[in-house]
């Protein structure tokens, strides 16, 4: 074999290699995706069977808000019937709403306030909510990374040739961009 069958091998050969490490990267980084996607949706699974109970203890105390009781179970019920990441997405902002509600209206009962049950629904429900929070950064963190690896060249001239897209990130909706407004009156 003369030198340039041995340069043309070694090219092949690099070609290759890179186009096997790429190829795993990507699937490695995918699957952290779904990782990542399949936790957001235990904690707001956890977070939708907490909520019959808050409810049901609420409602023991302020039995002429039926609206917001409504509106809870509505918004439980979207969340629950949610499929895509983004069906899913507004469904759990809907809920975080009434939920703001709902503890608005235990606000007014001081009993409820004190209760064992509804203290530690809401400690539960707390906590919950921020593992929600911390689950949606790290699905962004690693769609983040799957993007990047994505569009940074030469991937972007393969990545689609080897069956990769880019993945959406976990936003928020234009409800949770506005201004809060305190009132202390």
């Amino acid at each position: 074999m003369n030198q340039i069958t041995w340069i043309l091998l070694g090219a092949i050969a690099f070609i290759a290699v890179y186009f096997w490490s790429l190829y795993n990267a990507l699937v490695n980084l995918k699957t952290r995706i779904e990782e990542a996607w399949s936790s957001i949706d235990v904690q707001l699974k956890r977070r939708a069977e907490l909520i019959p109970n808050l409810v049901e203890t609420v409602k023991g105390y302020a039995k002429h808000e039926k609206t917001v009781f409504t509106e809870v179970t509505k918004a439980r019920s979207a969340l629950m019937g949610a499929r895509s990441l983004n069906a899913k997405a507004e469904a759990s902002d809907m809920l975080t709403s009434a939920l703001g509600k709902l503890f608005a209206v235990a606000e007014n009962y001081p009993q409820l306030k004190a209760n064992e049950n509804f203290i530690q629904l809401q400690k539960e429900l707390s906590d919950t909510e921020d593992k929600v929070a911390y689950s949606r950064q790290y699905y962004n963190s690693v769609v983040n990374d799957y993007n990047i690896k994505i569009r940074t060249f030469p991937n972007t001239l393969f990545n689609e040739m080897l069956g990769f897209k880019e993945k959406e990130f976990f936003g928020a909706t234009e409800e949770e961009r506005k201004a809060v407004k305190v009132n202390f009156s």
